[in-house]
């Protein structure tokens, strides 16, 4: 049974609904899509404070999870403990969050990554994600069979009532190793809802994601691998395509990475050890295109 949709993730618009010649008015539900303003400090070596802020655009709700997941995501905090408070601020969209000890972790101005045309970027992004994420992944666990990954999808449609209003949003989901639901965050940018999902699991002391999969609706770029090696997930699977980089990260890390995981079939992207299958490539890290 589905989830009622919460009211502040979509809002009613009229429109003029065309078929064939014909048009008439009608009402369709759009996703919310709106600015956060997350303000950090954390104290200087002079007794002060220093701050600054990062602006997002996001569907509103679960923000205080979002402001904790994307600080984890980004190396800015590594567990619940360096916070020293996470509240919503004085303003509207606003979320004040204050830092335990040297206001040089504080959040640099976000960064636009190099596109995967460089040759040297996978080396370069995979050196730095190992100095910044904390838990590493157990290279034996979860193990996984075929019936488990594909009964993923239908599971998560299942629980994502704001996208079945909308058609907008875009999903994260956490199982475990057997596939039972755990829970999901839904947002117009799906780094968000992954970012939402990590933060509720950070501010609940359950990183890192051991023996956890999770599920994101469309594409496995780059930036969602980092998001989930930093919080040490063993299994991240997308129901579309990852990207070169995506992949090269996920291996690095050793992740096992799932693509096109829908209508009963996937593609192993990265280390096929923890699917259970005869077989699939004989390769240790790889499989071209596994699928059922």
């Amino acid at each position: 049974m589905s989830a009622s949709p919460d009211e502040s993730l979509h809002r009613d618009v009229a429109i003029a609904r065309v078929r064939g010649e014909s048009a008439s008015g009608d009402v369709d539900a759009l996703a919310v899509e709106a600015p956060l303003e997350i303000r950090v400090e954390a104290p200087d070596d002079a007794g002060g404070r220093r701050h600054r802020s990062i602006v997002v655009l996001r569907t509103p709700g679960h923000d205080l999870e979002l402001a904790a997941g994307l600080l984890f995501a980004e190396g800015v905090i590594h567990d619940r403990a360096e916070l020293d408070w996470i509240e919503p601020g004085d303003e509207a969209s606003t979320i004040s969050v204050g830092l335990h000890g040297d206001a040089g972790r504080l959040p640099e101005e976000r960064t636009t990554f190099i596109s995967s045309g460089c040759g040297a970027c996978g080396k370069a992004m995979l050196a730095d994600l190992a100095v910044r994420r904390r838990h590493r992944i157990d290279a034996g666990r979860p193990r996984l069979t075929p019936s488990i990954i594909h009964r993923l999808p239908e599971t998560l449609r299942e629980h994502q009532a704001a996208f079945t209003r909308t058609g907008g949003l875009h999903a994260a989901g956490l199982f475990d190793e057997h596939g039972a639901f755990l829970s999901v965050r839904e947002d117009v940018g799906r780094h968000n809802a992954l970012d939402k999902l990590i933060g509720r699991e950070l501010l609940d002391g359950r990183l890192p994601l051991e023996g956890r999969v999770i599920l994101v609706s469309g594409r496995a770029g780059f930036e969602l691998v980092q998001k989930a090696a930093m919080a040490g997930v063993p299994v991240l699977a997308s129901v579309g395509a990852p990207s070169s980089l995506a992949v090269e990260i996920a291996t690095g890390c050793g992740m096992t990475l799932l693509g096109f995981v829908r209508d009963d079939r996937f593609n192993i992207y990265a280390d096929v050890r923890r699917i259970e299958r005869s077989d699939h490539s004989r390769s240790p890290r790889h499989a071209e295109a596994a699928s059922s």
